[in-house]
């Protein structure tokens, strides 16, 4: 009886130890498909990098597991019209700020009455609108910023909440490569140096702090990232599926081509700026920032509609006759 026990036993952990080692066999299987999948899109935007005549900084990171993707990461490019992204950062941070009590700080609500004082070129709204008639609110701002990218609505909102501050807010999140150095068609300061600057891993970790809450709460980051959604002409999205959400912005200069955000695919968020500088020909920029959001949609949704090994694996095991 007791041979017979002891033998059962024995059955048992033999049978534990093979679907124990099954299970590793699966992952290993797994993880160097991952591998491959990767190694594909690291391929697509290396050879975006050997074709493109200028330069070319990529920052990507899958926020289910932190993965990275880093070229020329820490190198400075003018920014353009996405350094509008850390303009309306420290909008919505100063509106948290004050929803908080303290004063001083900018609402969404406040209103501003448009002024021809303040209307620079590239202003496509705000360049229509009556002033000392036509008021609006911070958030009308901002959508026209995002939107249109509308240059007088960008300057409006950085008197408003003070350049001093969206820096001081850039600082805090260890972000010191990237600076907010002059308004929108400031060409003085342009001839004179004072560009607005950043780098593929700054902008990507700004957006990396924003989405994990770590700089306002649940329900401001959810407008935050809506706001950033606004339906735009940019170059992310431009060979992706329509229905995305996409919170990004571009930015355009001569020579210089960017756009940074993230890709909010359901099940497999990610981030990813992509910054060109350089470019004998701005259409090749465009086309850059294209080809690799492209190949980075095509691997993350792939990862997005696949059952992960372990899962099925579990799955099965639960389904088998005890």
């Amino acid at each position: 009886m007791k041979s017979t026990i002891a033998l059962a036993l024995l059955c048992l952990l033999l049978a534990k130890c093979t679907c124990a080692q099954s299970n590793l066999n699966a992952q290993n299987v797994s993880d160097q498909k991952l591998k491959s999948l990767w190694a594909k899109l690291e391929s697509a935007i290396s050879e975006t990098d050997r074709n493109l005549d200028g330069v070319l900084g990529v920052a990507i990171e899958d926020l289910t597991t932190g993965q990275r993707f880093l070229l020329h990461g820490d190198s400075v490019f003018p920014q353009a019209s996405s350094i509008k992204i850390a303009v309306l950062a420290e909008l919505y941070h100063q509106a948290q700020l004050s929803a908080q009590g303290q004063p001083g700080k900018a609402k969404l609500t406040d209103l501003y009455t448009v002024r021809s004082a303040d209307l620079v070129q590239d202003s496509d709204i705000m360049g229509g609108l009556t002033p000392g008639v036509t008021q609006l609110t911070n958030r009308d701002l901002a959508t026209m910023m995002v939107a249109v990218s509308d240059n007088s609505a960008t300057n409006v909102l950085i008197d408003r909440v003070g350049m001093e501050n969206v820096n001081a807010l850039l600082d805090s999140l260890g972000l010191h490569n990237t600076k907010l150095r002059r308004k929108m068609m400031d060409v003085k300061a342009a001839a004179e140096g004072r560009e607005n600057i950043s780098t593929p891993q700054d902008m990507l970790e700004l957006l990396e702090k924003f989405y994990q809450e770590k700089v306002l709460n649940e329900e401001m980051t959810a407008d935050f990232f809506k706001m950033l959604s606004t339906h735009k002409d940019s170059f992310i999205p431009r060979d992706l599926p329509d229905g995305l959400q996409i919170a990004n912005k571009p930015g355009e200069l001569e020579a210089v081509r960017n756009d940074s955000g993230i890709v909010f695919l359901q099940n497999r968020p990610y981030i990813i700026c992509v910054m060109t500088t350089y470019l004998v020909r701005e259409r090749d920029g465009e086309e850059a920032i294209a080809k690799i959001s492209a190949a980075a949609y095509r691997y993350f949704d792939r990862l997005a509609r696949s059952s992960p090994y372990g899962r099925v694996i579990s799955e099965r095991n639960s389904a088998a006759p005890r």
